[in-house]
Parts: C-alpha cells; sequence; structure tokens
C-alpha cells in the first residue's frame, strides 16, 4: 500500500452506534457522544462505518454519506461470510475488539487490510476489478478512489470515465448435460445397515470408537422403514417419527437416506422448512461427504427459480451503461460475486443478505427471475444459466436438499411427472400444513393480477422495466404458424381485462379500468363497509356471503374476460404441443426445449386462470365445502397494499397427500414437536397423542396408516430450565410489559429471546428499553426495526453472548442458538392461534377450542424447545401473561415445574438460577 492510500485513511473517522449514544474515532482517539451529537458529525465528513442503514437508525436519522466497510469487505472477498457488525467485520478479518470504543478504533485498520488484498488478484481479475472500479468512480461511489489506488498499475491501464467489468458471463463455465439417468433399483435399507452407517457418520472419538447413541441407532433404524419397496401404487411406506432434541435427528435420517442413495443409484430429497435450515443441513452433509469434490457432485441444494440470479437481467441492467448511478454498486457487487460464488443464489446462498438491506430488493433480488420470464434455450447466456446447471446436478445427485415451499409448488403446478422424486424426508414435519396452505392456495388479487398482466404483455406505459411480455419471448418460435400467432394476439389483448399498474390509486379515486378493476372496487368496497374496524392500520377482512350491489355482475364480468384469456391460450397451447409432434425432425434441441418452457409457464397460468375463474362463479352460489373463500385488504402501516378474494383448502393436506405423498414410493415425516401431548382423558384412546400429527401431515389420507415412533430428549429439561408464568403484569399496559422485558434481560446479563405476538407490541417494547440495555452493555436487535434480515439477524444474536433480540412469535422456528447465546426465553402474552375467517372455518371444523389449544400448545413447545440444544445448555422460559390456561402447560417436559409468581420473584429467580448454572459450567469446564 502506498504512502498517500495510507494516510488518505488514517484521516477517515469512524463511527459505531450503540443505543442512544456512540463512539467516534480520529487520530487515534475515541470520544463518546451522544446520538444526535454524532449524527451531526457524521453530516458533516462521511465516517466509516459497519452498516449505514442500521447505524443511521440507531443514531435516529435518515441514512447519511459514508463509507460502508460491508461494501468494501463484498467487493473484495466476494461470496465471504461476514456478520454485518462492527464486531462481525472485525473477527472476518482478524481483530476481536472488547466493546465498540476499541471497535471504532480498529475500522481504519480493517480497511487497510481489505484494501491491501486487492492486488492478491490474478492479472485478468485485476483488470477487471479496475473496470468496476472505474465505473463505480464514475458513479460516485465514495470507496472507488481508495480501490484504484490500492489497485495501482492495474487501475492505470482503465482509461478514467470508461465502463464495463459486468460482463462476467464471460469467464463463467458453460454446464454438461447427460444422458437421463435410469430409474433407481428398489433394494430396501435394514436397520442394522441404517445403524451402520449412522456409527460411520459419527466418527470414532478419543479412544478409538464410535460414538455410541442408542436412541439415535433407534431411530435411524425406524427411518430406515421409509426406504422399503413399495407395494401398490398409491401407498407409500411412510413414517412419522417425533424426535426429541438431542437425538441428533439430522444424522438419524441422513443414514438410511445415504445408504438407499447409494445402493439403488437414486435420489433422496431431504426437505426442511426454511433457506436457512438448508443451508444447516448442508453443513451436516460435510460429515457423509468430507471430500469437497464428491460432496459438489453429490449433494445439491434446490431452490426456486426465484432465488438464482439470471444472467440475462443482469446484462438488461447494465448494457451500454444504462444503469442509474444508484444501481451502480450493487450491480458491481453481483458481478463480483458471480465469478465466486458457488451455485449462484442470491436469496440465501453465498450472497450477503445484508447486501439487500443495504441496496435494496429491487436492485438485488430483482435480479432474480421472479416473473417467470425465462426464455430458456433463446437465451444467450443458457449454457452458463445458474438455474439449469442445479436442475441438472439434482438429477444425478444422491442428496437434494430442498424446502418445503419448492416442493409444494412443483407439485401444485403439475411439474413433468418423470422429474418427480420418489423417496422424501421431510424434516420440520410440523410446518408442512402451512406449506401446504400456501402452495395451494388461490389468491386474486389486484397484484397478483399485475404480474399476470405484465408477464403476458410487458411493460406498458412506457414504464422503465426489465419485464419482457410474452410476444417477446415466444414471438419468433410462432411466427410462421398462423393459427398459434392469432392465439397469441388474441391471448396479448383479452389481458387488458386484468388490472395494470396504479389500480390501488384507481380504485381509491373511484376510477377502475377494465372489468378486474371493476370487481375488484366492489370488493373494496364490501370490505370497508363490513368489517369491523375499517380504520384498521392492519389487514381486514369480510366473508363472500350477500355481496354488495353490482358485485356478483362485476364478478361475472370479469369471469368473461379470463375465459376470453383461456379459449386463445388452450389454442397456443395445442399448437405449441402440435410443434413438438409435428416438427420432431426438424426442431432444433435448444428450439424444443424453448417450445417445452414455453409450454410449462403457459400451462401454469392456465392452472391461475381457471382457479380464478371458478372462485368468480361460485360467488354466485356457494363455495365448495373443501375450501374456504373470502374478500380481504391487505395493509401496513395504514397503507393499502394489495386487495382480492382469497380462496384455501379447508384441509391443505389433501391435496398435499394426493400430489405429494401418495406419487412418493418412501416418505419420512420428522420433527421434535409432532405430537400434542393434551392434558389425558380417562376416555382417550392409547394413541390420541398421534392424532394431531397425522392431521397436520396428511398421512391420514393415505391408504395405509404411517409407522409410528416417538423418541424422547435425553436431555435433563427438569434440572436445567425453569418454566415461570409472571402474574402481575398487564398485558396491556405497554410501560409494564417493557419494564418487565428490561429487567428479565438485565438478569439474565443478555442472550435473551424477546417473542411477540403483534409486530405493535415489539416495537413499542424495543423503543422503551434499548436504551438502558445499552448503557448495561447489552446490545438489542429487533425484527420490524433493524434493517436486517431475520436470518442475518439470528446470526448476530448467535453470535454475541450479551445479545438480545426481540422477534414475532414467526420468528422462533428460525433461532437455532446453542451455547450461552440463548439463555433466556420470554413470550409477551399466549400466542392463540389469530382469529381471522380462515381459522375460524378450520376451528369448526377440527374440534373447536380444542384446536385453538392444539396450535397454541405447538406454538409453546416449539418456543420452549429453542432453550436447549445441547445437553449443556440452561435456560429460563417466561409468559408475561397471568391468563395461560392451565390445560396449555402440557406443551412442557412433565419433569418441569411451572410456577406462576409475579414479576420481582421472576426476574429473581432468573438471576439466581442462570447465575447458579453458569458457576457449575464454569466448575465443569475447569475440572
Amino acid at each position: 500500500m502506498t504512502t498517500a492510500l495510507a494516510a488518505a485513511l488514517a484521516r477517515l473517522p469512524a463511527l459505531v452506534a450503540g443505543g442512544g449514544f456512540a463512539w467516534w474515532a480520529e487520530q487515534g482517539g475515541a470520544e463518546k457522544l451522544p446520538a444526535d451529537a454524532a449524527a451531526r458529525r457524521a453530516r458533516a465528513v462521511p465516517p466509516l462505518l459497519v452498516h449505514a442503514r442500521a447505524t443511521a437508525a440507531r443514531l435516529g436519522v435518515e441514512p447519511f454519506p459514508s463509507l460502508d466497510l460491508l461494501d468494501l469487505f463484498a467487493f473484495v472477498r466476494p461470496a465471504k461470510f461476514c456478520l454485518p457488525t462492527p464486531h462481525g467485520l472485525l473477527q472476518r478479518i482478524g481483530f476481536d475488539a472488547a466493546d465498540d470504543e476499541e471497535a471504532s478504533l480498529y475500522l481504519q485498520e480493517a480497511a487497510r487490510i481489505l484494501l491491501g488484498e486487492l492486488p492478491q488478484q490474478s492479472p485478468r481479475a485485476l483488470k477487471r476489478c479496475a473496470r468496476l472500479a472505474r465505473t463505480l468512480q464514475k458513479a460516485g461511489w465514495p470507496w472507488a478512489p481508495y480501490i484504484l489506488a490500492a489497485l495501482g498499475e492495474a487501475a492505470a491501464s482503465v482509461p478514467a470515465g470508461g465502463f464495463g467489468g459486468f460482463d462476467v458471463w464471460q469467464e463463467l463455465p458453460e454446464w454438461v448435460d447427460y444422458a437421463p439417468p435410469p430409474p433407481p433399483d428398489t433394494q430396501s435399507v435394514s436397520p442394522m445397515e441404517a445403524r451402520e452407517r449412522l456409527a460411520r457418520l459419527l466418527g470414532q472419538n478419543q479412544f478409538g470408537a464410535a460414538e455410541r447413541r442408542e436412541s439415535q441407532a433407534d431411530y435411524a433404524a425406524t427411518n430406515a422403514q421409509a426406504f422399503a419397496p413399495r407395494a401398490q401404487i398409491g401407498m407409500p411406506e411412510a413414517v412419522l417419527a417425533e424426535a426429541g432434541t438431542g437425538i441428533g435427528k439430522t444424522l438419524g435420517y441422513i443414514a438410511p437416506a445415504s445408504v438407499w442413495a447409494e445402493k439403488n443409484g437414486g435420489t433422496v430429497w431431504l426437505s426442511t422448512f426454511t433457506k436457512n435450515l438448508q443451508r444447516q443441513l448442508d453443513r451436516e452433509l460435510d460429515r457423509l461427504f468430507p471430500d469437497a469434490a464428491e460432496k459438489n457432485a453429490k449433494v445439491v441444494i434446490r431452490k426456486g427459480r426465484e432465488n438464482y440470479l439470471c444472467l440475462l437481467n443482469l446484462e438488461d441492467a447494465t448494457q451500454g451503461g444504462a444503469a442509474r448511478p444508484q444501481d451502480m454498486v450493487p450491480l458491481a457487487l453481483i458481478a463480483r460475486w458471480a465469478l465466486a460464488t458457488r451455485d449462484g443464489d442470491l436469496a440465501g446462498g453465498d450472497f450477503p443478505a445484508w447486501a439487500v438491506d443495504l441496496h435494496g430488493r429491487n436492485r438485488t433480488l430483482g435480479l432474480t427471475d421472479q416473473r417467470g420470464e425465462c426464455i430458456h434455450a433463446g437465451c444467450p447466456h443458457y449454457r452458463k444459466c445458474f438455474i439449469e446447471r442445479s436442475l441438472r446436478r439434482s438429477r444425478k445427485a444422491e442428496m437434494v436438499i430442498a424446502n418445503h415451499a419448492l416442493v409444494m409448488i412443483q407439485a401444485a403446478m403439475g411439474d413433468d411427472d418423470s422429474q418427480k422424486p420418489l423417496r422424501y424426508v421431510f424434516d420440520e414435519g410440523h410446518h408442512l400444513f402451512e406449506a401446504a396452505d400456501s402452495a395451494f392456495a388461490a389468491h386474486l388479487t389486484g397484484q397478483e393480477g399485475v404480474d399476470l398482466r405484465r408477464w403476458l404483455r410487458g411493460p406498458e406505459g412506457g414504464r422503465r422495466s426489465r419485464a419482457r411480455g410474452l410476444a417477446n419471448r415466444i414471438g419468433d418460435l410462432v411466427t410462421d404458424s398462423d393459427t398459434a400467432r392469432n392465439a397469441l394476439e388474441t391471448m396479448l389483448e383479452a389481458a387488458r381485462a386484468l388490472p395494470s399498474d396504479g389500480w390501488l390509486a384507481r380504485l381509491a379515486d373511484g376510477n377502475p379500468a377494465g372489468a378486474g378493476e371493476a370487481f375488484l372496487a366492489k370488493v373494496r368496497q364490501q370490505v370497508l363497509a363490513r368489517a369491523p374496524h375499517p380504520d384498521s392500520p392492519y389487514g381486514i377482512e369480510c366473508p363472500t356471503k350477500e355481496p354488495v350491489a353490482g358485485l356478483i355482475e362485476a364478478a361475472q364480468g370479469f369471469a368473461r374476460g379470463i375465459e376470453r384469456m383461456l379459449e386463445p391460450m388452450n389454442r397456443l397451447v395445442k399448437a405449441l404441443s402440435d410443434m413438438l409432434a409435428d416438427e420432431t425432425a426438424e426442431l432444433e434441441t435448444a428450439t424444443r426445449s424453448r417450445i417445452e418452457g414455453a409450454l410449462r409457464s403457459l400451462l401454469r397460468r392456465k392452472l391461475t386462470l381457471d382457479a380464478w375463474r371458478s372462485m368468480l362463479l361460485d360467488l354466485e352460489t356457494e363455495t365448495p365445502p373443501t375450501f374456504v373463500d373470502w374478500f380481504a385488504l391487505e395493509r401496513s402501516d395504514g397503507r393499502d397494499l394489495d386487495l382480492g378474494l382469497y380462496r384455501h383448502y379447508l384441509d391443505p393436506m389433501q391435496p398435499f397427500a394426493a400430489a405429494v405423498l401418495k406419487p412418493a414410493h418412501g416418505v419420512a415425516i420428522t420433527s421434535a414437536t409432532l405430537r400434542d401431548l393434551a392434558p389425558a382423558k380417562a376416555d382417550a384412546a392409547p394413541d390420541a397423542a398421534w392424532a394431531s400429527a397425522e392431521i397436520r401431515t396428511g398421512v391420514r389420507h393415505l391408504p395405509l396408516p404411517a409407522r409410528r415412533a416417538a423418541f424422547p430428549s435425553p436431555f435433563d429439561y427438569g434440572a436445567r430450565t425453569r418454566v415461570l408464568v409472571v402474574t402481575d403484569v398487564r398485558r396491556d399496559a405497554m410501560d409494564q410489559v417493557a419494564a418487565a422485558y428490561r429487567e428479565l434481560f438485565l438478569a439474565a446479563g443478555g442472550g435473551a429471546l424477546g417473542l411477540f405476538t403483534a409486530i405493535f407490541r415489539l416495537r413499542a417494547v424495543q423503543k422503551r428499553i434499548l436504551k438502558p440495555l445499552a448503557e448495561a452493555g447489552l446490545p438489542l436487535y429487533a425484527q420490524h426495526v433493524d434493517p436486517i434480515d431475520n436470518a442475518t439477524l439470528v446470526d448476530i444474536f448467535r453470535a454475541e453472548e450479551q445479545a438480545c433480540l426481540l422477534g414475532t412469535d414467526a420468528m422462533r422456528d428460525g433461532v437455532d442458538v446453542p451455547g450461552a447465546s440463548l439463555r433466556l426465553v420470554v413470550f409477551d402474552r399466549v400466542p392463540w392461534p389469530r382469529p381471522d375467517l380462515l381459522h375460524k372455518a378450520r376451528r369448526a371444523a377440527f374440534g373447536g377450542q380444542a384446536y385453538d389449544d392444539l396450535l397454541t400448545r405447538l406454538k409453546l413447545k416449539q418456543a420452549y424447545g429453542r432453550l436447549l440444544r445441547r445437553a449443556d445448555d440452561y435456560g429460563v422460559f417466561v409468559v408475561l401473561d397471568a391468563q395461560l390456561p392451565s390445560r396449555l402447560l402440557s406443551a412442557f417436559p412433565s419433569e418441569v415445574d411451572v410456577r406462576r409468581v409475579g414479576i420481582a420473584e421472576a426476574v429473581a429467580e432468573t438471576r439466581s438460577f442462570l447465575n447458579a448454572m453458569r458457576a457449575d459450567s464454569d466448575t465443569q469446564q475447569s475440572a
């Protein structure tokens, strides 16, 4: 590094913000400032910092010009992980700051180290890096001059004012195609084979013998039954296996799955609930495939197309310097990342999630194929496409790590049967119900209509967009077919019946345009007229029965408009299918692939339009008994977002069983919380606890019963946890609730997770406790407040033992934090199900109050389960709600004594228990 560059860096101030105050470092010293004073200095002199938006939020101001070290880190170390906090970034570079003051003093040195790494690239990479830096200098990126100075001679060879470096597709390798694999054999996996594979995965302990865990071996042997040969079509070998925390669930099902894949030359799909859990499962497979090259060949992470970078979108966004200056930085970061990524996954892969928070979804995730506009073999980058590469690898892999949403959507959309998996393991099986509920639903809303119209017609009204209409995507394929061309033109004209951009404003003004908007205007009228609280800042809804005057006529008019789209769409589908059949000898492989892709996309939209038409026509009669229909206006913080007619299955496990379970040969469904251990009744059947599991996993819809087994946790919950119900905090008095959170968090010394049943309650508590916790040295992070995605918030919480985290009840499953970083969980009140119209219908169908209790017990059980992830973990679970009914306490292990206490006693008990457990842990470690 040159002397001039080092001197320039030394002149930069650095800023680290806390709660209500900040540290400002310059000239070798650091000064503690009130938040408003730090903000004034930062607006005067752009400082070094980590995460500009989060820093501004903590200072209580709008973002200001700065040199964000996260951007520099992403540019210098693409596809590398880093927590988006000062301490997280410094640790990745090699510094361990004791506190925020010390962290502020290290930021200059962090910048120096990162810039010093830039010249350590190949000549080709240096030239591309310099071209990008010149482009970013022109766009005004504050790091660009420092990067160019660090690059030295490499930068000097690139003329100033130029544009380039984004064409990374030039350097990406092409994927290789293979012949379709033969069907797998049908050899079974014996219990002994599963046990032996598990022993191999567990490896050797210090005495040379494989670690022996009998309950885990029994669990693996049970799951082996899901890999037996199917005896009859439509009757898969199904296993329900509940494995308490600590059993070693993941390796327990990987063992038989890997044996089956190896013996039979087939693929097993391992499906979990979230993308974050997919990453964890991928790491576990390192035990099975320690060699990285072998793992790359045999393990594939699969997600929906909307997760992967589309190279054509990247090219369109950067073509000829067309991108706006504010878009250049995220585009450059993505270009750098694209040459280093493992698989091109922008959402949850090795692309930093905090880049989305810093630069916006449209400038990052907007480069994926979110609208289903892929032109397949017609794309100039088809042979280098990340999505196509992933698809081909998954067909040859032994293990595909998927998520429930992808599995469901593939099934709901009727994707090619020849590619459907035959063997599944569903981890986090307690989430199958909600995943199916989303996948098999139909929403006829304004935004859904706009998206479909844009997919068909492309951008309209001179709007600037990367969207490509259907005519642009397949027009050249139908030029020689009058039938196909006329069908396409007629369908695109009929699509004018769908809502278009600006529809919400037109409805508010009373000026709907077209049949779709006319229907939505009537829906809006009915929702506002019938909802109990039409001025609510959150979503409102109403039943579809007894519609307002004119609604049925508007629905029929929109249905006729949809019919006018469906008729030419059917003709176009037939014409394209005929091309494949009649022109087999003439069609090039690329053209055939494009036609097949167009057919798949059209058939998916046809399914949607068919469902919408049925929903509209049913408004005049009765909703079929298998469905629940309602009207809703979606809002967030008082702002209208969407509006329409919604249809969900009363029991979404019916279509799930038909589309996923019955076609499969074997299915294992597992979780730590499958069963509902409701208070025992004298007349209860011996297996009553499994009834809820069979309902919520869909196995009750199979012709043969599933094999069932439960493996209790080996953990000593009675000794290592406490459960307290606070009886003297008014749940509607937010000052009291916030004070309770503050004192409990302070008593625990951090490592605390606060769960809330409503966003407004979370925000009210965060506002009140941020400063006192910061003054005690406890960082506080909060979902819906900090501009950081949920998975990253959990990563930060996991890494900082004194941190506290606030989230809604829905966040609880993403919190997998072993060790001292999580030692206290506090629920603001009983997490009853949201009493919306869909829940009302299901409550009536599934047992009334007993259904409410079932869902609430499962939520409490899952939240409590966050405390102990390892045998040496310990913690306290607190519910700030005196109205917690005793019948819900069976959510907790029977050996745990649930105590009802006042808040003062709860604070004292939390402090004394955690201190005692900490001292005991320290003693054992020193011994």
